[in-house]
C-alpha cells in the first residue's frame, strides 16, 4: 500500500531503533521488526545460534555467503569471525543488495572486512578469484535459491574455492528443500554431513 518494499520498511525501522556499530543490537532489532511486524526470511536467532556456534569453532578466515538479502546472515558471520578474517557475500537481486549493503555499513562492517557482490550466484563464483582476490573459504554459508544449491557448491569445487577441510552450511535444505544438493553431500564421499534441527524463521 506504501509503494515501499517490506526490505526497505524494515532498514527504515532499523534507523529508527537499533544503535550504529552495535552488530549485535542490529540483529536483535531486525528479530522484533520479525516477530511483531512483518516476516522477513532472514536467518533468525535460533538457527543464528547454530551459526554463532560453528564460527567459534571453525574460526574461518575466508568465509563466502551466498544470498545476502537484507544483510542480516552477513552480519551475523561478519560480527563472529576472527581478527583479520575477510567475508564476500552474493546477492542476486540489486533491490535487494542496496537495503543489505546499508545494514552491513550500519553494523559498523567496512568493505575491507564485508565485500558485497551484487550478480547471479553462478556468473559470480567463476570470477571470484580474477575479479575479487578470493583466494578459498574456509567456510561457505549458502541461504539463496534452494534450487542452485547443488549447482553452486560443484561451481566452488570445480574452480577449485573449496580450502581443505573447509565447511558447508546451508539452509533450509529440509523445507523448502534442497533434495539433489543434500544426496549429492551424502552420497559423493567428499563431505561428513550433519543435519541441524530447527524450526522455521519467526
Amino acid at each position: 500500500l506504501t509503494g515501499i518494499p517490506r526490505e526497505q520498511r524494515a532498514f527504515q525501522y532499523l534507523l529508527a531503533h537499533a544503535i550504529p556499530g552495535d552488530p549485535h543490537h542490529i540483529l536483535q532489532t531486525f528479530d522484533q521488526w520479525c516477530y511483531h511486524c512483518e516476516h522477513l526470511s532472514c536467518v533468525g536467532p535460533a538457527k543464528g545460534r547454530i551459526v554463532e556456534r560453528l564460527l567459534l569453532e571453525r574460526a574461518p578466515l575466508c568465509v563466502l555467503e551466498l544470498g545476502t538479502y537484507c544483510g542480516y546472515g552477513t552480519v551475523l558471520l561478519a560480527q563472529g569471525l576472527p581478527p583479520g578474517a575477510r567475508l564476500y557475500t552474493v546477492e542476486g537481486n540489486p533491490q535487494h543488495a542496496a537495503v543489505a549493503e546499508k545494514v552491513i555499513r550500519l553494523a559498523g562492517f567496512d568493505e575491507q572486512m564485508v565485500e558485497l557482490i551484487v550478480g547471479p550466484s553462478e556468473e559470480v563464483i567463476p570470477q571470484l578469484r580474477e575479479k575479487h582476490g578470493f583466494m578459498k573459504a574456509d567456510l561457505v554459508f549458502m541461504d539463496h535459491w534452494k534450487r542452485c544449491y547443488l549447482r553452486d557448491l560443484q561451481l566452488l569445487e570445480s574452480h577449485q574455492l573449496l580450502a581443505e577441510g573447509a565447511t558447508i552450511l546451508a539452509d533450509n535444505v529440509l523445507f523448502p528443500g534442497a533434495p539433489h544438493f543434500l544426496q549429492y553431500a551424502k552420497t559423493c564421499g567428499k563431505y561428513r554431513c550433519k543435519v541441524h534441527r530447527a524450526s522455521l524463521e519467526y
